[in-house]
Parts: C-alpha cells; sequence; structure tokens
C-alpha cells in the first residue's frame, strides 16, 4: 500500500556515465517524490560472480560513494546492503518452496544469458533461481514501484505471479470476512464509502470504483497496517493480501553513447566512470575516433557518421550543436575543436560529484554509517513483512 519504491545495482566494479543516465539521474529525481530504497544487489553478483568474489567488497563501497556524489541523498532515501539484510534470504527460501520450477526456466533472460555468458558455469540454483530471490527482494518491501526497462518487466511479471500464489494459499484467515468487517466499522463514515464502492466494483466491474475505494483504504487514519492489508483484498473479494503485486516503473533505456558510438558497457572498453580524473577524461575523448572521411584537416565531414555527434546531443547545447554541424560539413573546424565542447560538458557534469564524494573519501566511516543506519531502516521494513510471512505460512510460534 505504500508508495515504495525498491531499485537495486549488483557492485561490479566502477560506475561510469551509462550507469548515471540510464539509472541513477532517475533515482535523484524519484527520491523527493517516493519512499525510495536503494539496494546494494550483493548476492545478486554472486550469482554469476561465485567464483571469483575479489571485486565484490571493494565495488560496494566505491559504489555507494559515487550514488551519494551522484545526488543520492540519504535523509530522503534509504540506502542499504541485501546480504546485510537477512530477511530477502528468508522470504526467497519462502517463496521457493510455492514456486513451480517452470516458472523459473521460461524467464527469457534465464537461457539468454546462459548463451551469452557460455564460458561461465552457470548450471547452479543461484543463477536460476536469481529472478525469485529479485521478487523476495521486492515483496519483503511490499514495493508499489519498481523501476525496470523493457528487458526486465518478465521479472516483474514473475513477482506478481509469485506474490498471486502466496496470497491465494495463506491469505485466507478463518474469520477473514469478520474481520474485514470489523475493521470497516472502525473506519466510521469512510468505512460506509468503502463498502459502497466495493459493491459498485463487484457487482457492476465498475473499476474507477475500485480505484476510489483503495484511495479511501490508503487515507483512512483509523485502522493499522494488518487492517489495511485484510481490506485491500477484501475489496476485490480476495483474502488478505499479504504480498501486494508491484508494479512495473518502465524507464527509458540509456542513450549514452560510449567512446566508439556504440552503447557505452564495461564489455566494450568505452567507458568514462563517474569520477575519471579530468585528464583521463580530456585524453579518451580526444582519441575518439570520427568520420573516416576527414583524413585530412581540410577534410569535410558529416556529423551524422562521427561517434563524438552522439555526445554532442548529450552534453552540449543547441548552438553548440548548430556550430558542429556548420563547421564539420565544412571543415572550417578540426577534429580537436569539435570534441573540445564535449570534454567541458563532461568535466561541468563532473565536478560537482568530485566535490560530493571528497567529504566520503575523507571519512570513509560516514559512508559506512550512512550504509548501517540504512540497513537498519531496510531491516525494519522486511522484519515486518516476515512477521506476517511466517504467521500466514505457520511458522510464527
Amino acid at each position: 500500500m505504500a508508495d515504495r519504491i525498491l531499485s537495486g545495482m549488483r557492485p561490479t566494479g566502477k560506475l561510469h556515465l551509462g550507469h548515471y543516465h540510464g539509472v541513477i539521474k532517475n533515482w535523484v529525481e524519484m527520491q523527493h517524490a517516493h519512499d525510495c530504497l536503494f539496494m546494494v544487489a550483493d548476492w545478486h553478483a554472486l550469482t554469476t560472480a561465485y567464483d571469483d568474489v575479489s571485486v565484490i567488497e571493494a565495488s560496494i563501497w566505491d559504489m555507494v560513494i559515487d550514488w551519494l556524489a551522484a545526488g543520492v541523498d540519504p535523509d530522503k532515501a534509504t540506502v542499504f546492503i541485501q546480504s546485510r539484510v537477512p530477511e530477502h534470504a528468508e522470504l526467497h527460501l519462502a517463496l521457493s518452496m510455492i514456486t513451480p520450477l517452470s516458472w523459473l526456466e521460461r524467464v527469457p533472460t534465464y537461457k539468454d544469458q546462459i548463451e551469452k555468458l557460455s564460458t561461465k558455469d552457470l548450471g547452479t540454483y543461484g543463477f536460476l533461481g536469481y529472478p525469485l530471490l529479485q521478487a523476495a527482494d521486492i515483496l519483503v518491501y511490499r514495493a508499489s514501484q519498481v523501476p525496470v526497462g523493457e528487458d526486465q518487466v518478465p521479472h516483474i511479471e514473475l513477482t506478481r505471479e509469485v506474490a498471486r500464489r502466496f496470497n491465494h494459499l495463506y491469505g485466507r484467515e478463518p474469520n477473514f470476512e469478520e474481520l474485514a468487517k470489523a475493521a470497516i466499522k472502525k473506519m466510521g463514515k469512510s468505512g460506509k464509502e468503502l463498502e459502497k464502492l466495493r459493491t459498485r466494483y463487484l457487482q457492476d466491474g465498475d473499476a474507477e470504483a475500485l480505484l476510489a475505494a483503495r484511495e479511501v483504504l490508503i487515507g483512512s487514519q483509523n485502522i493499522g497496517a494488518a487492517d489495511r492489508e485484510r481490506l485491500l483484498g477484501y475489496l476485490e473479494n480476495k483474502g488478505k493480501i499479504i504480498l501486494p503485486e508491484p508494479e512495473a516503473k518502465l524507464t527509458e533505456a540509456s542513450k549514452m553513447p560510449g567512446l566508439d558510438g556504440q552503447k557505452m558497457s564495461k564489455s566494450y572498453g568505452n567507458t568514462i566512470t563517474l569520477r575519471e580524473a579530468p585528464e583521463s577524461v580530456t585524453k579518451k575523448v580526444r582519441a575518439m575516433p570520427t568520420d573516416p572521411a576527414r583524413v585530412r584537416r581540410t577534410d569535410a565531414g558529416d556529423p551524422a557518421k562521427c561517434p563524438v555527434w552522439q555526445l554532442h546531443q548529450v552534453y552540449t547545447d543547441e548552438t553548440t550543436r548548430e556550430w558542429v554541424q556548420a563547421g564539420c560539413k565544412s571543415a572550417s573546424i578540426g577534429c580537436l575543436e569539435c570534441k573540445q565542447p564535449v570534454i567541458d560538458g563532461v568535466l561541468r557534469e563532473q565536478q560537482p560529484m568530485f566535490e560530493r564524494a571528497q567529504q566520503y573519501l575523507d571519512n570513509p566511516n560516514l559512508v559506512r554509517e550512512i550504509v548501517a543506519d540504512g540497513c537498519s531502516r531496510a531491516r525494519a521494513h522486511a522484519a515486518e513483512t516476515m512477521r506476517e510471512v511466517r504467521d500466514a505460512m505457520g511458522l510464527g510460534y
């Protein structure tokens, strides 16, 4: 029921500008409008790197500093490490008891990754079951939205199916109807409104009535979390909703090009890291390939055939881009002249990141305190969910 967003990243090395434009920039915006939890997914890193864990620990702290440097605010968002919240593993185990094996085998990314990572031995349950661990990550916080790209939508669908199956198996309390009606009485006038809207939905199939009923339920101050979850199921003539089904919050695929014109990716070796030294950024951009037609300074070129032009779309304004178009096609500017505004734009974007990061580099304990506090807050949410899960599964003795 909470307007809560969960997102995370695997600690597999230094973050680059593709990560910033594709993920972190969205996080910085969302943290002002939602209850956001940002997770270092270290258990997920083990699914493909279980045989070489040397990079994981160092990457965890580098990655958190990059998040903070990029504008993630620990006063507004919860930053935590997945493995420090054992409820993730507990819920994953509980869900594995009810999830058909065929559901995991049909996840599209499973076969795709097996083919792409054919040099690795991925015949493990950890790899097969990572979408279920991802489901546990989401459901243990009862997140309402999960930011994902198109390729990850099947994972959210699996999460919804697992939640639905869990609620179907364990959400029917023996005295469910009585408890639901008692909760409605506690709501007073808004309870009567809830009943009317529920009737409209069940009798007439009025979807707007269901949405309005949920709004009434969210706004009620007279009931606790357990009653709220119970009534969420009662509205649709179901049992108690212990694990709410999340929605996929679609995000645009990163349009951040790499130094060679392909998508920026470590596997392509075409990245600029978030906190890369200015002299290194300058050297890399100056060495970028350009339009092959410009063999000599006096040869005219076409920006559309040049990888540098793609970076202009991200880092320069319209006036500069018009200057590049005219200058390149007429050979009135050289390639190094064309690259300089891009260099300036990248360095300008990175400057506040260096400034924010410095306090954490000077005082590493500050980062650990932020993460410890985040883990404590995350665990409080997760523990509340697991109490209900254990009770529902007959394990709450």
